[in-house]
């Protein structure tokens, strides 16, 4: 995926961030593999003041369509934490398992159109496949049919550039045959894939802005080509800088995050507010939660992140 200056006129997409037309809806979409860490505290603090700042809904939606990865409890510790940390969610809090008979529905879609396919490849039959940034660039081995009886299915893509505009990262472009060949969305164990999931279940709520890591970035232009097919809209996408250790890598539990402090909110979501680039008096972080949001209502700007690719976590808001 390349981020370049200008467009192109094939496969551009205006996005709502450069058109704004429906009242602004973002989402907080965490999912129960872990208890809040750092990293995801500081998608849902960002997420949530853009929402406020244009007016907006905010919705929370708990991710849980992979099970293998998912931890006990994780949930109920999500939702714990968001409310200790003070945020409000509009609307009841929604799972994504609930919306298996729609994703069903927007596959079996494509699947009549003509646009996915079986596909009864094994890790062993791709071991030899190129690979590129996101992987394995799939080369097509099913598309002329599948006789296996265990199977994925995959959706066809072509090398018609993707062309988004990025809040922050800027004008990004993504040629899916070449850079990830035709993707997987629904799993040969018969788990829906997260590419067709998150792009249902946005359409589903009327999302118009996603507001998420940079980590993230290189699935928008998939999330797009489904948008496509399917007939939804594309929301406007804001992709913030990765928060990373001192050893500059992904905050995250598989390099010993652990879940977010619930017993200083107040210090930790100041803590969050200037690792978003953020300038809290220092006073704040001795006052209450409300007078925290209040403050960040007031002087939230997410234009200090441009252009920027990572956020180096303080050693205090890492919890081992």
């Amino acid at each position: 995926m390349s981020s370049r200056n200008g467009s192109s006129e094939i496969g551009t997409i205006v996005t709502a961030n450069a058109t704004r037309s429906a009242p602004y809806i973002g989402r907080f979409a965490p999912s129960p593999t872990g208890p809040l860490h750092f990293g995801s505290l500081l998608t849902a603090v960002a997420s949530f003041l853009e929402a406020r700042r244009h007016d907006g809904q905010w919705l929370l939606r708990v991710e849980d369509i992979d099970p293998p990865r998912e931890q006990p409890g994780a949930s109920d510790e999500i939702l714990t934490a968001l409310e200790l940390y003070g945020f409000e969610w509009d609307g009841a809090v929604t799972f994504q398992s609930a919306s298996r008979t729609a994703h069903d529905e927007a596959i079996q879609l494509l699947l009549d159109a003509g646009k996915a396919y079986p596909c009864g490849c094994s890790r062993r039959d791709l071991a030899d496949a190129p690979r590129g940034a996101l992987g394995i660039i799939y080369p097509g081995t099913c598309r002329d049919g599948s006789s296996a009886s265990e199977f994925a299915l995959r959706i066809q893509t072509d090398d018609i550039p993707i062309v988004f505009d990025d809040l922050l990262q800027g004008c990004q472009e993504q040629s899916l045959q070449s850079e990830s060949g035709d993707f997987v969305i629904l799993r040969r164990d018969g788990l829906i894939a997260y590419q067709l999931a998150v792009v249902v279940d946005d359409h589903l709520q009327e999302v118009t802005d996603v507001v998420r890591g940079i980590d993230l970035m290189d699935s928008t232009p998939r999330q797009i080509w489904l948008q496509q097919l399917l007939g939804y809209a594309t929301p406007g996408y804001c992709h913030l800088p990765v928060a990373v250790n001192k050893l500059g890598q992904k905050l995250s539990k598989s390099h010993g995050a652990g879940g977010v402090d619930l017993q200083n909110p107040e210090g930790n979501l100041v803590l969050a507010l200037q690792a978003l680039g953020q300038r809290p008096p220092p006073a704040l972080t001795w006052s209450g939660i409300p007078d925290i949001w209040q403050w960040a209502f007031e002087s939230w700007d997410i234009a200090v992140l441009e252009q920027k690719t990572k956020i180096p976590v303080p050693v205090q808001a890492i919890k081992p």
